[in-house]
């Protein structure tokens, strides 16, 4: 279980815990402090506002800096903090790692107060380089239970916080001491941002090629590295279904070009073995110890499939892999 630490709170961050996905340890948050006086800070606060670029900003993309809001009877606390791939794990110890595995590029933190009350605000903007990336790391974080609300792409708000999903970047904001007020700061706080980012992207695309009969909705996942525990299966889309009593797993699997599809099935197929394998009419049935049936097939670039069919239910298996091939081939991407 990971934690935010702050005053003595902590907030509950629930992961994506599977076989495909795993989380880290203990997730610390380390608040940087401005000292008063000191000339290093200064000097960086004086370069900061006369040209120098963030890493963002050289690559041509929205500065953080410009996403932070500016709300009448807030002030900020000290001057927000950066992190960069190298420097990530100064802030969450134990759980770098995986933002990393999702393309991670930059963080900045920003911490606000009410003027005339003890209220604190705490604003987290992850930026993850690409919209996929950013939904990945998000669906991870996310549980189909949660309280999801319209902000951005998607969000959800639990005690005292509130995540959100928003283009390539991915948003989290904590609120302290804010009593019967946190709900509405933290909202306020987050249209804010919203506003300032020019690319506000959307849902995955690829996510329309799923069926939508007995789709188990806010289950959708995208996996960048490492899908199904194969180093060589990569970007790779999952979605939670139930028919009939029977709960199974969709996916998609986008590899650069048809080639690369074709060895990324024939590695996938060798790995299994022989005698787990079975040609079928619409492509294989592979026979996993952990996912029970598996029914798979390459369409143009990818791999599309269906996984944890029980025998006797063969017939569900490849209905919905039929679905698949029938929407990827129909579907203009």
């Amino acid at each position: 279980m990971l934690f935010f630490a702050k005053s003595g709170k902590k907030t509950e961050v629930r992961w994506f815990e599977n076989n495909i996905f795993s989380g880290g340890e203990n997730m610390h948050i380390k608040k940087g402090r401005f000292k008063r006086g000191s000339f290093l800070p200064c000097l960086l606060i004086l370069c900061l506002s006369t040209g120098i670029l963030s890493r963002a900003e050289k690559e041509g993309k929205q500065s953080l800096q410009a996403l932070l809001p500016g709300l009448e009877g807030m002030v900020s606390l000290e001057p927000p903090q950066t992190y960069y791939p190298e420097t990530l794990f100064e802030y969450i110890n134990g759980a770098a790692e995986i933002y990393l595995s999702y393309g991670f590029k930059e963080l900045i933190v920003a911490q606000y107060k009410r003027r005339d009350a003890a209220d604190t605000v705490t604003i987290e903007i992850y930026d993850m380089e690409d919209s996929r990336h950013s939904f990945g790391i998000y669906s991870a974080e996310r549980y189909p239970e949660n309280e999801f609300i319209s902000m951005g792409t998607q969000g959800y708000v639990e005690e005292g916080a509130l995540n959100f999903l928003v283009g390539c970047y991915y948003v989290k904001l904590l609120c302290f001491d804010c009593e019967d007020r946190a709900d509405e700061m933290l909202q306020t706080f987050s249209k804010e941002i919203v506003k300032r980012v020019e690319d506000k992207g959307g849902f995955p695309v690829l996510l329309k090629a799923f069926p939508s009969e007995g789709r188990l909705p806010d289950t959708e996942k995208f996996i960048l590295k490492n899908f199904m525990g194969y180093r060589f299966l990569h970007d790779g889309y999952l979605v939670n279904y139930e028919v009939e009593g029977l709960p199974f797993d969709c996916f998609l699997i986008e590899g650069e070009n048809r080639d690369e599809v074709q060895e990324m099935l024939k590695q996938y197929l060798e790995a299994k073995g022989a005698s787990n394998v079975q040609k079928i009419s619409t492509g294989y049935r592979v026979n996993d110890r952990y996912y029970h049936n598996i029914y798979l097939a390459p369409v143009n670039r990818y791999i599309c499939g269906v996984m944890k069919i029980k025998d006797g239910n063969e017939a569900i298996g490849e209905r919905y892999l039929a679905h698949l091939i029938k929407s990827l081939e129909k579907l203009d991407f």
